[in-house]
């Protein structure tokens, strides 16, 4: 797996996005290594804790908006879904975000905790994976940002499903539809995260969380995450997915997805329009 490491001390495992030419960002090759190793550790029953990671200064940003742009790069996915590649924006969305979601229901089913150490920045669906799992440690430089609403797209990853879980509807609307980016001590007000720590000591922290939860009792830990996803309406995570990927994957098809695109690409604020007309930034009064 080329930018997905899964590696093994103990009972404890920790799954590493290593892609920084694109800010740890999930093109579709990625998305599946992410899936196959998510899946083995949750179903490997000598595996107590997964820790989810990125690498120093960077977490997750997401799906991969060059991939989306472009199609695949010439390598063997197409096989993936016959036409998939040539089709729109969309279609390229579902290709990345059927591993994303396969993997975060693994997440929440899995009788094991899984933690997310946040080093940096978690946008988008870096931020809803994060949100996914049972524990969100985070260093001082962390940062946590919705972001959707930069490209005009609706939100996935889960997000949508968890943010009101976790923190409420009006806290949920508020990063919704204003999109502050969170600092690390911010958000652990906010109910997101679980504790912020010092950069410099921060994988001691996760490693010392890590093996706190390794040597705990592993068959009580399952039943009470059961018994708290169950309170928690988690049995209708999966159909809640399924249409967050329908959802982006419309409106990823439209006019605001587009501008949000070219706006990205072009380092620039997006323009979108009213009434589904394109204007530009000299339009814009």
């Amino acid at each position: 797996m080329a930018h997905i490491h899964l590696t093994c001390a103990g009972a404890v495992a920790t799954i590493t996005i290593d892609r920084p030419a694109r800010f740890n960002s999930l093109d579709v090759t990625t998305a599946q290594d992410f899936r196959r190793a998510g899946l083995q550790c949750a179903r490997d029953a000598a595996i107590r804790v997964v820790v989810l990671r990125g690498l120093p200064g960077m977490f997750c940003s997401g799906v991969d908006l060059k991939f989306i742009r472009d199609g695949d790069d010439g390598g063997d996915t197409g096989y993936l879904a016959p036409g998939a590649m040539r089709g729109g924006y969309g279609e390229r969305f579902k290709q990345v975000l059927e591993y994303i979601h396969s993997t975060i229901s693994e997440i929440r089913r899995a009788p094991k905790p899984f933690v997310a150490a946040v080093d940096g920045v978690a946008a988008a669906g870096g931020f809803g994976i994060a949100m996914s799992c049972d524990l969100v440690l985070a260093s001082s430089r962390a940062s946590f940002e919705w972001a959707y609403p930069k490209t005009g797209l609706t939100g996935a990853e889960s997000s949508t499903f968890m943010l009101p879980r976790l923190i409420g509807l009006r806290r949920s609307m508020e990063l919704l539809l204003l999109n502050p980016r969170l600092g690390a001590t911010q958000a652990h007000e906010y109910g997101l995260i679980t504790s912020v720590h010092d950069v410099d000591r921060f994988d001691d922290a996760v490693a010392g969380v890590a093996g706190q939860l390794a040597a705990g009792p592993p068959r009580a830990f399952a039943m009470a995450k059961e018994l708290l996803n169950q309170a928690a309406g988690i049995d209708r995570l999966d159909a809640h997915l399924d249409r967050e990927i329908q959802e982006l994957a419309r409106v990823a098809d439209g006019p605001e997805f587009a501008e949000g695109l070219a706006a990205f690409f072009g380092k620039r604020p997006p323009v979108f329009a009213t009434n589904g007309e394109r204007r530009t930034a000299n339009d814009h009064a």
